[in-house]
């Protein structure tokens, strides 16, 4: 079993070894930063993987909360819950989709959404139209379907055979794709900006073809924007930049800041297959969930909100860039979109986290070497400018320890 870092004074025995986690434990938070158990303050990058997207311990979010948990938590999909209404009818308002499902993450989703393309295929007379194309680097979840929709090995190997219908193309390589759609694909299935592969963004032009591509062959486009949807991009979705609209779309991340909800989103056609008793949730669009949503989504959708994203990303990236000239021997890329910013490394991106951490700076891995920057939406300029200063000591640190590391002969 793999050696895992964990808090000392709390035993792990009973806990499923699957994570290696850093050895940090936090009592509460406010706004962009977290507080340690052990005093130390720490300004989040991360929130909870773009997930505090409001920030921690926001007034609204909890007024929102505890006025629901004093009514009523869970009655079950068997009921009407006035809140899904509600919450249906903000997303559709603002975005492609006719129709909603609530779920409680972001894989439940993506499960949905597959089952949503395949049913499609199937009530148009089409059964064999199983296969979803997927692209490398890509991140969808942890489910089975999900895993194999990304078709990252690190993901799949030891779970049995590769189920029939899932197949992977490379990232922002139009002929590739186009060679691969065919009679038997029900949809292709992507993110317009990675998040774990690494930030990289599909270019405005790569999703217009994609959205033709799917006309021409009758298959869904289906949008995976759990990470960077929801404001995250500086615009509330981020295939709004393209404006190829998709079939189906996944949400979760932001959508609760911080209490577990996802959502499902279709037009009424990708939908059509999708009838009585062909999917459910226990929890799904809970009483509880549908509050904290409806809150957030109030938040989210002001455009005030979305100018501020813009203009502290627009400084980020101005800054990072300057890092970038300053420390080429650390940094050599920054990519993303918004306030979903990916650093590449030329070192290892692990250490520059545990350096960034010595600074009381969280920021998240990811694929390709990078780390990335996703900090509250509500980060304000100045806290970004703190980020700054921690991130240049953090290069300093990197630099350090790379020029003290013996250089391995080839």
């Amino acid at each position: 079993m793999a050696e895992q870092a964990q808090d000392p004074t709390v035993p792990a025995d009973h806990i499923l070894g699957v994570y290696k986690r850093t050895p940090l434990s936090f009592e509460r938070g406010e706004g962009v930063r977290l507080f340690g158990d052990d005093g130390e303050v720490y300004l989040d990058c991360v929130a909870g993987i773009a997930v505090n997207a409001l920030g921690h311990s926001n007034p609204i979010l909890i007024d929102a909360l505890k006025a629901q948990a004093e009514k009523l938590w869970h009655v079950s999909n068997i009921y009407t819950i006035p809140g899904q209404a509600e919450l249906a009818k903000r997303l559709c308002d603002v975005s492609f989709a006719d129709v909603c499902f609530f779920t409680n993450s972001g894989t439940e989703a993506v499960e949905l959404a597959i089952k949503i393309a395949r049913k499609y295929q199937s009530a148009r007379g089409a059964p064999e139209r199983i296969d979803v194309i997927g692209f490398d680097g890509s991140f969808h979840g942890r489910t089975i379907a999900a895993i194999h929709a990304a078709g990252n090995p690190a993901y799949t190997d030891g779970f049995g055979p590769i189920p029939a219908g899932y197949v992977q193309a490379p990232f922002g390589d139009l002929d590739a794709i186009k060679a691969m759609v065919g009679p038997t694909t029900a949809a292709i299935l992507i993110e317009p900006v990675q998040g774990e592969g690494g930030a990289r963004s599909a270019s405005d032009a790569y999703l217009r073809a994609l959205r033709e591509l799917c006309d021409e062959h009758g298959a869904l486009l289906m949008y995976d924007e759990i990470q960077c949807g929801l404001g995250r991009t500086g615009k509330l979705f981020a295939y709004e930049y393209s404006g190829a609209q998709p079939d189906v779309m996944m949400l979760a991340k932001a959508l609760g800041g911080g209490f577990p909800v996802g959502a499902c989103l279709a037009t009424a056609e990708a939908a059509s297959g999708m009838t009585v008793g062909t999917h459910g949730s226990t929890y799904g669009g809970n009483p509880l969930a549908m509050a904290v949503a409806n809150a957030a989504m109030a938040e989210l959708t002001k455009p005030e909100l979305l100018q501020h994203v813009n203009d502290v990303a627009g400084y980020f990236v101005q800054q990072l860039e300057g890092l970038k000239s300053r420390f080429p021997d650390v940094i050599r890329d920054v990519r993303g979109k918004g306030l979903l910013i990916g650093i590449q490394l030329a070192t290892n991106n692990r250490a520059f986290m545990q350096h960034a951490r010595d600074q009381r700076l969280l920021i998240a891995g990811g694929g390709d070497n990078c780390v990335r920057l996703l900090p509250p939406l509500v980060m304000t300029r100045d806290e970004a400018r703190e980020a700054l200063e921690k991130l240049e000591k953090t290069c300093e640190a990197a630099r350090a320890e790379a020029a003290a590391t013996p250089a391995v002969a080839s």
